[in-house]
């Protein structure tokens, strides 16, 4: 029988090289048989992030906010609160080791998550992401992929913009792709407590990759750090 997932929450926006930093304890603890496979759902400070891919022409405000390496594929992106980051900490050798499939499962996760909140999000050839088509002012994107995996483990994860500054963006080119537009459940009129956008992540993350998700307290690689503790997911409405 597979093991659950464990699901660890964090309450106050992290810093990106605490969760960094936090990520990386996780994965070698998973590959050592020490530590269960990881959910872990945060917000950031206001940042933007550089993937392998970054173009150097993309960063259109450098000053703007902080930036840092990321090391996960894709380009730049940006992380804020408003924003559900969910990182997913899984051993993909117990998924026959096929990231390809892996990714396809974290975009149908988030497409289905949507749905539950009443949004039809989509798929688009050449594009990493999930998209609106019916958003104001035409299509947009409202959800960022980026993973990266050592040892058949993945870490990194999806971000789901539900009610941040969608100003923000402007600082980078969102994923190296220009002329494409970003919302947010809350541009969209399907604005929704973050406990409530958990709960269609948690029961949508079940349904995709068929995992349990079991909340587990704490998430222990964050202590230590001089961050405030995580907290266990409230599954409430």
């Amino acid at each position: 029988m597979t093991s659950p997932v464990a699901l660890y929450q964090t309450a106050e926006p992290v810093p990106y090289p605490a969760a960094l930093a936090a990520m990386e304890a996780r994965v070698a603890a998973i590959r050592a048989g020490t530590a269960a496979e990881a959910l872990w759902f945060l917000e950031h400070p206001p940042l933007y992030t550089a993937g392998t891919s970054a173009r150097p022409d993309d960063l259109l405000a450098p000053d703007r906010f902080p930036v840092h390496p990321a090391g996960r594929g894709g380009q730049y992106t940006y992380h804020g609160p408003g924003q559900r980051v969910a990182y997913v900490m899984l051993d993909l050798s117990r998924r026959g080791r096929d990231v390809r499939a892996f990714v396809a499962d974290l975009e149908g996760w988030l497409i289905a998550t949507l749905a539950e909140l009443g949004v039809r999000g989509e798929r688009r050839p050449g594009r990493i992401g999930i998209w609106v088509p019916d958003a104001p002012g035409g299509e947009a994107k409202i959800a960022a992929l980026g993973i990266r995996v050592r040892h058949w483990i993945s870490f990194h994860g999806v971000a789901l913009n539900v009610d941040c500054d969608l100003d923000h963006f402007a600082g980078i080119v969102p994923c190296g792709l220009a002329g494409h537009g970003v919302t947010s459940l809350a541009a969209l009129g399907r604005g929704a407590p973050m406990a409530r956008v958990d709960r269609a992540l948690i029961d949508s993350f079940g349904r995709v990759l068929g995992r349990e998700v079991v909340a587990s307290g704490p998430f222990p690689d964050l202590e230590g750090t001089g961050q405030p503790p995580a907290m266990a997911q409230e599954t409430g409405p």
